[in-house]
């Protein structure tokens, strides 16, 4: 109303108000609208019916420079309507995050004439066009203007990697479920290139592949690598059909050791041992050594997408999560990918997800990650036991259980795919539904050790549940009603209770679920000193006072993470303030450490000065506990189940 009054006042002072002032008293009517937008038809509903004909798709990599994917598809037509699509629903992401904002220049011509579109105006993600008589194949050309930099959309181009993840370079139509649509592909590529990719390819000459025709739904399932250094190793000690894909900044960074490559062929040869079966054709890990490319570990059926330093190979030491991403990508093949769960089966790329089951999916995929880094000879037992402290002491501290149950953490990525959050011990998250609901399985594996004599395991469960159809490729949904069959059928319980109250449980008296790690001979305890191997695994633990305090000190002393609750909380910090001060010294992370230290077991207060904008205060923090850090310890008696669980198989 304010904004019509506001314009109204400005007509009448115009010098076209006397036209107008024998219309005194009268409203002054507004101009009839010339045009109206004609109405759309509806989004087609997929249907289980093959799209006619096979959509040419040629992709240009070529253009480095100005970081921009071409994209030419051919797609057969019949006169009439047509909706295109963009995938709005990405696998993997759990969300809604299609790019649809980097898509440009579309432009659709049919026998040589342009054909207009226009866009849904209810979902953007969707192009509207009247196909006319005569015109059977349409030509579609648009530009994937991809990022020069990380800071909203993550870095798929740069001088030496490109990222090729085929849902974000393509349209298809409407109404058909995704695997009844075919492609056929082809990329160019810069000059000298090579590639790592899980499609078949039927030709290559100069720097433009062809592949094997495909339907949609692999099509976006297989990305690629390509790289300036590119370097293919075999890693399937049965055969030749698992390899590491390689590129990297340098050529330097893809030179992979004998002794690298042996891991990786244990790694191989443990999942074969668990699972006891293999869904893929092939498998190709793409691997990208770079600090250039946007980091990514992301599933699919017959590859993964996975990146680490370009230091990674020439490390003595590269950190253990870095080790473990490939095992986690590796076991999605079985758990994720070829069993799936059945709210996650959509029938194409804009039918929403729902991720229900998220902590199987991702939790107990977590966990086998961790199982085969440590099986595989990529992680030691110790570090697998330090890694196991981490996550039990965090999650043994965290608050946020206290009004948000784990089971409602699988919606997080529905809320907003991944946002920052400066309170994530209150408000959870994306890695509950990862590391929390992996104790859970961890609780599970050691129940029906327990249970059984040690003669049964979750290993049991695995080999039944995803070590079935030994070669098909083709997803089988499962349900929580699923999950509890095959539990019982290893061994006999109330798995269902089980699950539901560690899932559900919520409250002020709610507990992380650390049965597990007494039913495994271990118990999770606070140290004030760490061993050379926690201080590895815990890379920032000089700046972490998560368990003490209650908050890390992040670049230029600034308060991060500060926990919920905490002394730090009560004595009012948030974060960002900058810390400048610690009593009468200049503030450091190791100043901060003997002043709380000093204060262990006394009653004078730790004092703080810091500083918000021109903002100074002194924040006087009661906390006499000194510094505390996770560490499980052996309880005497129980037999060492984290050991059998993490020693390799022999069989």
């Amino acid at each position: 109303m304010m904004i019509r009054t506001a314009a109204l006042a400005l007509l009448l002072t115009s010098a076209a108000l006397p036209a107008l002032a024998q219309t005194s008293q009268a409203q002054v009517p507004l101009p009839a609208p010339t045009s109206l937008p004609r109405a759309l038809p509806p989004i087609p509903a997929p249907q289980d019916i093959d799209y006619p004909g096979t959509i040419g798709i040629r992709v240009d990599l070529t253009d480095l420079t100005r970081k921009v994917i071409r994209t030419r598809q051919t797609i057969p037509v019949r006169p009439g309507p047509l909706v295109l699509q963009y995938p709005k629903f990405l696998p993997g992401n759990h969300a809604d995050t299609g790019p649809i904002q980097l898509v440009s220049g579309l432009t659709v011509t049919g026998d040589g004439a342009r054909i207009e579109w226009v866009r849904d105006t209810v979902d953007p993600y969707a192009f509207h066009l009247d196909i006319p008589a005569g015109v059977e194949a349409i030509e579609v050309d648009f530009e994937w203007l991809t990022q020069p930099d990380n800071a909203i959309w993550r870095v798929v181009m740069t001088d030496e990697i490109v990222n090729l993840q085929w849902e974000k370079a393509l349209l298809y139509p409407a109404g058909y479920h995704h695997d009844r649509i075919a492609f056929a592909p082809s990329v160019v590529l810069p000059e000298g290139w090579n590639y790592g990719v899980a499609l078949d390819t039927v030709s290559r000459e100069g720097d433009v592949a062809t592949f094997a025709p495909i339907s949609l739904e692999h099509l976006a399932d297989s990305p690629m690598f390509a790289g300036r250094h590119y370097r293919r190793v075999e890693i399937d000690p049965r055969g030749d059909d698992v390899h590491l894909n390689l590129v990297g900044d340098t050529a330097a960074a893809i030179e992979i050791t004998p002794e690298w490559t042996a891991k990786y062929e244990s790694l191989v040869q443990q999942a074969d041992r668990l699972f006891g079966a293999r869904h893929f054709d092939r498998y190709e890990f793409l691997f990208g050594l770079t600090s250039r490319l946007g980091g990514i570990g992301l599933e699919h059926h017959r590859s993964s997408e996975n990146t680490a330093a370009p230091s990674y190979f020439a490390s003595a030491t590269p950190s253990f999560g870095s080790r473990g991403l490939l095992p986690h990508e590796y076991v999605h093949s079985w758990n994720g990918k070829f069993r799936r769960p059945s709210d996650e089966l959509v029938p194409n790329f804009n039918v929403p997800t729902q991720n229900t089951l998220m902590w199987v999916y991702e939790g107990q995929t977590e966990y086998w990650g961790d199982v085969l880094t440590a099986r595989s000879g990529l992680g030691t037992l110790e570090e697998a036991v330090v890694n196991l402290a981490e996550i039990a002491g965090f999650y043994d501290q965290q608050p946020g259980r206290a009004w948000r149950a784990l089971q409602d953490t699988t919606n997080h990525n529905l809320l907003g795919y991944r946002t920052s959050n400066p309170w994530p011990s209150w408000m959870r998250g994306t890695g509950d539904y990862y590391r929390e609901a992996a104790l859970i399985w961890l609780d599970a594996d050691t129940l029906i050790r327990e249970a059984t004599g040690d003669r049964k395991s979750l290993d049991d469960f695995a080999r039944a549940f995803y070590g079935v159809e030994d070669g098909v490729w083709e997803a089988r949904p499962y349900t929580f009603e699923d999950v509890v069959e095959h539990l019982n059928a290893v061994h006999p319980y109330d798995w269902a209770s089980f699950l539901r109250t560690r899932l559900d449980a919520v409250g002020p008296e709610a507990e992380a679920p650390l049965d597990g790690l007494e039913r495994a001979g271990w118990r999770l305890t606070y140290v004030d000193e760490l061993t050379p191997v926690e201080k590895r695994m815990m890379g920032g633990w000089a700046n972490d006072f998560q368990y003490s305090l209650g908050f890390t000190l992040g670049s230029g002393n600034r308060i991060a993470s500060v926990r919920w609750g905490s002394p730090a909380f009560e004595a009012g910090l948030g974060h960002g303030w900058e810390l400048v001060a610690v009593g009468d010294r200049v503030a450091s992370a190791e100043v901060l450490r003997e002043a709380v230290t000093a204060a262990k077991g006394g009653s004078e207060p730790i004092r703080l000065v810091v500083k918000r904008g021109e903002e100074f205060r002194t924040v006087p923090i009661t906390w006499e506990g000194g510094l505390r850090y996770p560490r499980l310890i052996r309880i005497e008696g129980p037999r060492d189940r984290l050991a059998d669980i993490f020693a390799p198989r022999r069989r």
